[in-house]
């Protein structure tokens, strides 16, 4: 509250509890863009140490990634800073749009005669122009916006399967046979898992979920049987001390070797060894491990707890969103960044096998930290917004009923 409106808030109780509410209300977004810079920064200055040894390795300057990854940055402010003024729930408006952006892109990636603009890159056709954009990133957030949009729209009929629940899957379920096509099962699990729990959270009965997931396991098994790389990651992960599996698990191995070298407190910024070419892709699916190797324990811990910040910061503004469709927008933004931050954290220090899931706002990839950024913004509007809500009800309590 300012200094102004304290003695109007003496006057007038109500109005100050208005003006108090208005306050509290805006600590939580403001919190939010707080983490949310220091995790950029954090991720830039870790990203420049990770991946320098590896640009100059190939012909290029030692800050080639981080000048990459600084672009990224500087344009993903921007459209954070655009998304934050924008009134969340428009985006209901636009939801089927960006689904079917998301199918044709995805569709794009997986067509025979594109591998002209979508060539493969590690064994997986996932990106757009030279390895410029990521479809599969960008369907992240069209998963969220356009389930969150017909869990609204469906209201209770989302408690019977054949109206709620599996109109939703054969939707989400195009996007699940696109990514798996790329391949990439790591996706297509993601992508399941975005669209329940923003089911489960909009009134989708548990029941339901058990029913397909009975049904449906026996068609996953077959596919990740027919995945080797799949296959083999889940295998080398069960079988990590056997020998037959040290080609699966040098990743693994190495991760291990980075994050238990660093000990408590780590080697020092820029004295990590693993990232000096034995850890692969330790600047982006592996930048935890960089972390763990140069910030020690406490520096692992001190993620953990930044992005434990972050999610309960944005469970709190999904708590008070003002609209059903801003408060399911806000669930799945906050989990989709804490369900991706912590299966990588898990993945680096050996406790789920390798995934391929970055590190929001840390691991290099233009296309995942301008997601990142995007939901940001969006988290930050539905928090801001239901200030702009109250002091609109304050200033004119006739509408307040409306």
């Amino acid at each position: 509250m300012t200094a102004a409106a304290i003695p109007a808030a003496r006057a007038n109780p109500a109005a100050g509890a208005q003006a108090r509410d208005r306050w509290l209300i805006g600590v939580d977004a403001r919190a939010l863009i707080v983490v949310t810079g220091i995790l950029l920064s954090f991720g830039l200055a870790t990203l420049y140490s990770a991946s320098a040894f590896t640009a100059m390795q190939n012909g290029h300057a030692s800050t080639f990634f981080l000048f990459k990854q600084f672009t990224g940055a500087v344009v993903g402010i921007v459209l954070f800073a655009i998304v934050a003024k924008v009134d969340a729930e428009l985006w209901s408006k636009y939801a089927w749009y960006a689904m079917g952006l998301a199918l044709v892109l995805m569709l794009v990636t997986v067509l025979p005669f594109t591998k002209g603009i979508t060539p493969p890159i590690l064994g997986a056709r996932r990106y757009l122009m030279g390895g410029s954009v990521q479809p599969s990133e960008f369907a992240k957030i069209a998963v969220i916006l356009w389930t969150a949009m017909i869990v609204v729209k469906k209201g209770e009929q989302m408690r019977r399967l054949t109206k709620g629940l599996l109109p939703i899957l054969v939707v989400v379920g195009a996007l699940n046979v696109m990514a798996g096509l790329e391949p990439d099962f790591s996706t297509v699990l993601f992508y399941s898992l975005q669209m329940a729990i923003i089911v489960y959270a909009g009134g989708a009965r548990l029941g339901h979920f058990v029913f397909l997931g009975i049904l449906t396991f026996p068609v996953l098994w077959v596919e990740m049987s027919r995945l080797q790389y799949v296959m083999q990651r889940l295998l080398g992960f069960a079988a990590q001390a056997d020998v037959a599996h040290k080609d699966v698990n040098y990743q693994l191995k190495q991760s291990l070797i980075a994050v238990g070298s660093g000990g408590w407190f780590g080697l020092g910024f820029g004295e990590g060894r693993q990232q000096n070419g034995f850890l692969p892709l330790s600047y982006d699916d592996f930048i935890g491990s960089s972390i763990g190797e140069e910030w020690g324990f406490i520096g692992i811990a001190l993620l953990v707890a930044l992005f434990a910040i972050w999610g309960w910061l944005g469970f709190r503004i999904a708590k008070q969103a003002r609209t059903p469709f801003q408060h399911l927008v806000a669930v799945g933004i906050t989990a989709t960044m804490m369900v991706t931050a912590y299966l990588h954290i898990g993945v680096v220090i050996g406790l789920l096998p390798t995934t391929g899931l970055t590190l929001p706002f840390i691991s290099y990839g233009r296309s995942n930290l301008l997601l990142s950024l995007v939901m940001t913004g969006i988290l930050i509007n539905i928090g801001s917004s239901r200030e702009r809500v109250l002091g609109s009800r304050a200033t004119n309590p006739l509408g307040a009923g409306r």
